[in-house]
């Protein structure tokens, strides 16, 4: 059932499929599940080659019982805004997560940063946030010193004067942004080590053919991103 949750013979396939060297889609294709699904199931129970079908099913179960330990008794999740479905939003999240995680995201990071973006806010306090991942508030803190040096969040004080978090519209473009100054970055480095090598030698050719293609990469995306820029302002309906 692609809607439910995943049984100890379908995590055998899984592991079946990744001995294979079958890609995640080709796997969620077989088990008629979300490339998503199989994907976070992977990444968050030891990766493509560390995954064991009997030891996530485990682990699995062992997070639903502490969940169902964790909520006490005669308590209800509280109801989602405009009539979504509270379990299909949590997946969504966690799916979300496991995305940035494989960009290169820390772990704490990408789970404030989904967090921030499945909000219909866009803000969250520190303890809205602590609250909704259930961390401790120092890990919070953490995280959110490594968005803001990242330029993907802001801090702004409300009328109450507590610090909220902010994702902004241009979140992605300031990310987009930041990576080509990386790969900006390397490609200098490599360019630099023409000389070190000796103009000519094989080394050398290999460090500026390097240099070259990340040159044209990072113009590209940085022109790119600069003439898509106003999607991410683009209102509802708005073609």
């Amino acid at each position: 059932m692609p809607g439910g949750r995943l049984t100890q013979q379908e995590r055998q396939q899984i592991a079946l499929g990744l001995a294979d060297g079958l890609a995640y889609a080709e796997i969620a294709r077989r088990l008629d599940r979300p490339t998503s699904t199989v994907t976070r199931e992977v990444m968050r129970n030891g990766g493509p080659t560390a995954y064991r079908a009997d030891l996530a099913h485990r682990a699995t179960e062992r997070r639903a019982h502490r969940r169902r330990q964790a909520t006490p008794r005669g308590t209800e999740a509280p109801p989602q805004a405009h009539g979504r479905d509270a379990e299909a939003v949590r997946e969504y999240e966690e799916a979300f997560t496991t995305v940035l995680m494989q960009s290169g995201t820390p772990k704490m990071m990408a789970r404030v940063l989904a967090c921030l973006c499945i909000s219909d806010t866009g803000s969250l306090t520190a303890s809205e946030l602590v609250q909704r991942l259930q961390v401790s508030p120092a890990s919070i803190s953490k995280a959110v010193a490594f968005l803001e040096s990242q330029g993907l969040v802001r801090r702004e004080r409300d009328e109450r004067r507590r610090d909220r978090y902010v994702v902004d519209d241009d979140v992605w473009y300031q990310s987009m942004m930041a990576s080509v100054r990386g790969t900006a970055h390397v490609a200098e480095t490599a360019r630099r080590g023409v000389g070190v090598l000796g103009q000519g030698t094989p080394a050398a050719v290999r460090l500026e053919n390097i240099a070259r293609f990340l040159d044209y990469v990072s113009e590209s995306i940085a022109r790119a991103a600069d003439q898509a820029r106003e999607v991410l302002h683009t209102k509802p309906g708005t073609p």
